[in-house]
């Protein structure tokens, strides 16, 4: 399978997914957010045990495709027509990423803009060339946020600072980025991939099972109370207990070896 806008390749137990839309900054056209989908949808009929995001060229993401937002308007006389079936599109593709059990590690190796941003939160950990940079630019031409945003960015920040990024589009550098908790690590540009793919294979070493049910926690933790999480804590410690994982970790522990985690 071939895809339009995204470049894919399967690196032993690894799927990496390369926006590749360079010329136009990797902004998300109603093309590459169908290929995401079915990119990473390939990625979970491969049985990939981690997902590496990044992009082709220049930008990880630039954010929302303008031009083809204006295009749209300009067809169907309505300036909102593409923030209503394409945006619930790149709605659906976020969930994908939260909900689908094998770790997700975005690679920005340069400009990470408004709904590319959200995008790269939307990812279990980030790292960042040092040539990288963030921003929340849907002010700048009076949008709200979108893709998750008001929802990732505040857990990885705080609401205060959340706020003044929001309200202002301020653009942080990787460093930046890294010093208020938003982003993972920060390397160069040379050595983004390798430390990408190098994280995301050790990753892909865990137990996804385990791996799915900590994202199933951490996507609930904010918005439940402690008895809450309690109680699914003890539901999915449960479901992991009955696991082929758990046994193997068991024994391993006993036999002093490394564990052979199956995802069963």
């Amino acid at each position: 399978m071939s895809f339009e806008t995204v470049k894919y390749e399967l690196n032993e137990t690894v799927a990496i997914v390369t926006m590749n839309r360079p010329e136009a900054l990797n902004a998300l056209s109603l093309q590459l957010t169908k290929d995401l989908r079915s990119a990473f949808e390939r990625a979970i009929s491969d049985k990939a045990r981690a997902v590496v995001l990044t992009g082709e060229g220049r930008a990880f993401c630039s954010g929302g495709d303008l031009r083809e937002m204006r295009q749209m308007w300009q067809k169907e006389g309505r300036i909102e027509a593409f923030l209503e079936e394409p945006l619930k599109e790149l709605h659906d593709v976020i969930q994908l990423i939260r909900e689908t059990p094998i770790p997700f590690a975005a690679a920005v190796q340069g400009v990470c803009a408004g709904a590319g941003t959200n995008f790269a939160l939307a990812c279990d950990l980030i790292f960042a060339a040092s040539t990288a940079t963030f921003n929340e630019a849907f002010v700048r031409i009076g949008l709200s946020p979108d893709c998750g945003g008001s929802f990732f960015l505040p857990r990885a920040v705080g609401e205060k600072l959340a706020a003044e990024l929001f309200m202002t589009g301020e653009t942080l550098s990787a460093e930046r980025a890294l010093q208020t908790g938003m982003i993972n690590r920060v390397t160069t540009a040379e050595n983004l991939m390798s430390e990408t793919l190098q994280m995301a294979k050790k990753l892909a070493l865990a137990p996804t099972g385990s791996v799915g049910r900590i994202k199933q926690m951490l996507n609930r933790s904010f918005s439940n109370d402690l008895p809450q999480q309690l109680e699914l804590e003890h539901k999915l410690q449960i479901e992991s207990g009955k696991s082929n994982d758990f046994k193997e970790g068991v024994t391993a522990f006993f036999e002093k070896r490394h564990p052979n985690f199956t995802g069963s």
